[in-house]
């Protein structure tokens, strides 16, 4: 069959993001590494991932397409607009807006999002799923950071520290991460 629009018939497998999220001491940290990656070839060593948003009191970070994923957070900061200071409620009414929108359901991302007291994890088939450990993860990456994190977390590291260890033995083993880190700390 032919492709009369000259476009790969099949788009790129674009891997290469671990983000990662601990909440320990009355700290929150969102550890994001910056690495992209396109088949076997690394296109870009040092993404930013993660962002302050509401004014510093909400971080976000994003796995998956760059574009969807700042989407999904432009769409967080106008519910964070509506409902300040209640994260949760923002997090469920985004994740219903991207379930049920036509346009937002086709969007290949995902998100974790934190304030001072919770963390989320954001799915497009509508999860909020908030961790028991204060412990999540997403990405490439996001199952060796948060086994290591979950290691750490009962040690006398700090949050941020934990966060940037874990991060590192995630970039020792998934090939899709790298160390090169963007770290923001509530």
């Amino acid at each position: 069959m032919s492709n009369p629009t000259n476009f790969p018939a099949k788009f790129p497998d674009w891997h290469g993001t671990t983000i990662l999220a601990v909440r320990k001491g009355g700290k929150t940290v969102i550890a994001g590494d910056g690495q992209v990656s396109m088949g076997q070839t690394v296109v870009k060593a040092a993404a930013r991932k993660v962002r302050t948003l509401a004014g510093g009191k909400v971080i976000a970070g994003f796995a998956g397409a760059t574009a969807d994923a700042l989407t999904l957070i432009e769409r967080l900061e106008a519910k964070l607009e509506q409902y300040p200071e209640q994260l949760a409620r923002a997090c469920v009414d985004l994740a219903k807006d991207w379930r049920t929108d036509r346009y937002l359901r086709r969007l290949e991302a995902m998100l974790i999002v934190a304030d001072k007291t919770s963390i989320y994890t954001v799915t497009g088939v509508g999860d909020v799923l908030e961790p028991d450990q204060g412990v999540a993860a997403i990405g490439s990456g996001g199952a060796y950071a948060l086994a290591a994190a979950r290691a750490l977390i009962d040690g006398d590291q700090d949050a941020e520290a934990i966060a940037r260890k874990a991060m590192a033995i995630a970039a020792d083993i998934c090939v899709y991460t790298n160390g090169s880190l963007t770290v923001e700390t509530i």
